[in-house]
């Protein structure tokens, strides 16, 4: 008889445990972490009792995203009101990289602008961007995370040579007219395996912010 025989004619028989509990009680098992010999009814109680440490370091972890969530989505709420309250393209900039860099804790932001923009502007998001560029922003049609900065983006950063993680958001309503640009010495910061619920988020929210100030292409 094999070992799946034994298994299947124990759950198939259930009084069988009524029947023969002296001889179930007889039954020793090696324990689990090694050492001497504990009985069957021992055995399944330190299963259990794994089984409901398992499930109490997950409901903490579950509580623990929540809360870090709970904040992101506060911190947000915060960076829209502010947004919705700005009277122009530069304080609407000055305010999306405060938010980030403090709220977020994302050292390094950048971003582009393209199409018609503002006559009589100096803001260097406004500099000319590559073609390439432009056509990199328009594929893109979720958040970019990764530790390769396309083209010549790895310029738009202070001490650029020294990120080694990078994500990049594409700026569209209508149409593409922008990249945001997010920046980190920590390699593991932005990854091709994180989520990007949030960073889509904050690409609709950063591209609804700056395009009110941009005349229609």
């Amino acid at each position: 008889m094999e070992a799946n025989d034994v298994a299947r004619y124990l759950k198939q028989n259930p009084r069988f445990f009524e029947e023969y509990a002296d001889a179930i009680a007889d039954i020793f098992v090696p324990h689990p972490h090694g050492g001497h010999a504990i009985p069957i009814a021992e055995r399944q109680i330190v299963t259990l009792r794994e089984k409901n440490t398992d499930l109490e370091n997950r409901l903490r972890d579950m509580i623990r995203f929540g809360g870090e969530n709970d904040q992101i989505s506060e911190r947000l709420h915060r960076s829209t009101l502010a947004l919705i309250a700005a009277p122009d393209l530069e304080t609407t900039l000055q305010i999306l990289y405060h938010s980030l860099k403090e709220d977020f804790r994302v050292p390094q932001v950048s971003c582009r602008l393209w199409g018609k923009v503002p006559e009589q502007s100096y803001l260097p998001e406004l500099a000319a961007a590559s073609q390439e560029l432009r056509d990199y922003a328009h594929k893109l049609g979720t958040p970019y995370c990764g530790r390769t900065p396309p083209f010549e983006s790895r310029d738009w950063f202070d001490s650029g040579q020294d990120c080694q993680s990078f994500a990049f958001l594409p700026l569209r309503t209508a149409y593409t007219f922008g990249l945001l640009g997010l920046a980190d010495e920590d390699a593991e910061r932005f990854h091709s395996g994180m989520g990007t619920v949030y960073l889509t988020r904050l690409a609709e929210l950063a591209s609804v912010a700056t395009s009110r100030y941009l005349p229609p292409a």
